[in-house]
């Protein structure tokens, strides 16, 4: 991600960073949490597959110029798309966890705006591949450069989510749905998820570790509110200086963090 770091910028892009920490706090739960959340979501791939993909895709895309509004055509270009972004990883040199290249970045990016295509075909969103574009649409959110990419690639994930969720109402399904929510700023759809899960569990400890959890996430989606908040205002005010001083502007140009 590059960012301007120059002048008073320098404090909107600490917020940012602090916004992708959370996420990313959100996603470790995902992948390891207690109940498994995400076991289901993304793959690993090698170069070569990946070249694979690449090319079934491309095939796909041909075949969607003479038929666009092919269903089975943006279903398949969707999930083959987000596979082969799910493949585009590498490990982060401090902590070995895995991260999103920019090449698995565009994947993602084109795979959700194929399922954003698919979603106007059809009446009947395929529920397998909604929660593969929900964790896209979060791998999206955990890469972004602003709090306004951040704020719609959440809000595609809740919503791709919710598809999934509605099909197989699990404890998984509905748990990831309340982080999403809540981390989209929708605390009371989260809640009424949250709801729905602990129903789901068979004794009284399990939905109150559930509930407590949960809670956690909640509090954490609040603070991530809080936080574009303050990314807009320190923005709207940076945006009327630059207004009233033409040769201010938000800042002399890009820069990189840690570099």
């Amino acid at each position: 991600m590059v960012f301007d770091t120059s002048g008073r910028r320098k404090h909107v892009v600490r917020v940012v960073y602090a916004i992708l920490a959370l996420l990313m706090g959100a996603s470790l739960f995902l992948v390891v949490g207690p109940f498994s959340i995400g076991n289901l979501l993304g793959t690993s791939g090698t170069t070569a597959a990946n070249k694979v993909l690449d090319e079934q895709a491309e095939r796909t895309e041909l075949k969607l110029r003479k038929q666009p509004n092919d269903e089975a055509l943006l279903l398949s270009l969707a999930r083959t798309r987000i596979t082969a972004g799910n493949s585009l990883t590498e490990a982060n040199p401090e902590t070995g966890e895995p991260l999103l290249t920019a090449e698995g970045r565009q994947e993602l990016s084109k795979g959700v705006e194929a399922w954003g295509q698919y979603l106007k075909q059809t009446d009947e969103p395929s529920p397998s591949v909604a929660l593969l574009v929900s964790r896209a649409y979060f791998g999206l959110a955990e890469s972004s450069g602003s709090f306004e990419e951040v704020t719609t690639n959440v809000r595609g994930a809740a919503a791709a989510q919710r598809i999934a969720a509605k099909a197989q109402p699990t404890v998984n399904s509905l748990t990831t749905l309340a982080i999403y929510e809540y981390y989209a700023g929708d605390f009371a759809a989260g809640d009424k998820a949250t709801k729905e899960a602990e129903a789901k569990v068979s004794s009284k400890a399990e939905a109150k570790e559930i509930s407590k959890q949960m809670a956690e996430f909640r509090e954490r989606g609040k603070s991530l509110q809080k936080q574009k908040k303050e990314v807009a205002k320190q923005e709207g005010s940076q945006r009327k200086e630059a207004l009233e001083n033409p040769l201010g502007g938000l800042g002399a140009g890009p820069g990189s963090l840690g570099e």
